[in-house]
């Protein structure tokens, strides 16, 4: 375990119990993570502390304040976010399905009827998101999630934060 994960479990331990890492972009990594109050699995966005040391605590609960009203089917939801001990984090429910990426990657392929179903459910997702004044703005296979047979638009959290702190420079990945 890195140092800074572990100073993470100890800043989230009264609440979530992290189990291991699931992905790493760059921007943040996702944890696979138990809900000690509420029994479930979890999946926790923690930002990279440069990410995080950008956009401020402030900024982020306020843009992540906007994602947490979205209600719709096919948008995922935010259970929880905060800022612990400097870790910036939101918690959206752990999805065990594939992602869209997963799929098209697949052998099989994807046939016309189900591509023209999950475009349906992200364009009904993302059209609720806009009636409520939110862009999501990186939407992309990755974002888009299975739950059973319905697709689910997913990382709505700080895509706009991200998004103008990018184009003003103040933010690079590598």
């Amino acid at each position: 375990m890195t140092e800074p994960e572990a100073r993470l479990r100890e800043a989230l331990g009264d609440r979530y119990r992290i189990e291991r890492e699931l992905g790493r972009g760059g921007m943040a990594t996702v944890y696979l993570a138990d809900d000690l109050r509420h029994h479930r699995q979890v999946a926790i966005k923690v930002l990279r502390p440069e990410v995080a040391a950008t956009l401020g605590a402030e900024r982020f609960l306020r843009e992540i304040r906007f994602a947490a009203q979205l209600q719709h089917p096919h948008i995922l939801p935010l259970y929880d976010s905060g800022e612990a001990k400097g870790f910036l984090y939101y918690v959206m429910p752990f999805m065990k399905g594939e992602s869209l990426r997963t799929k098209l990657a697949s052998k099989e392929g994807l046939p016309i009827s189900e591509a023209v179903r999950i475009l349906r459910d992200v364009v009904n997702a993302l059209a609720q998101a806009h009636k409520e004044g939110v862009v999501h703005r990186d939407i992309k296979p990755d974002n888009v999630l299975f739950s059973g047979n319905y697709a689910v638009v997913a990382d709505f959290g700080v895509a706009k934060a991200l998004s103008e702190a990018s184009a003003k420079g103040e933010l690079t990945t590598a």
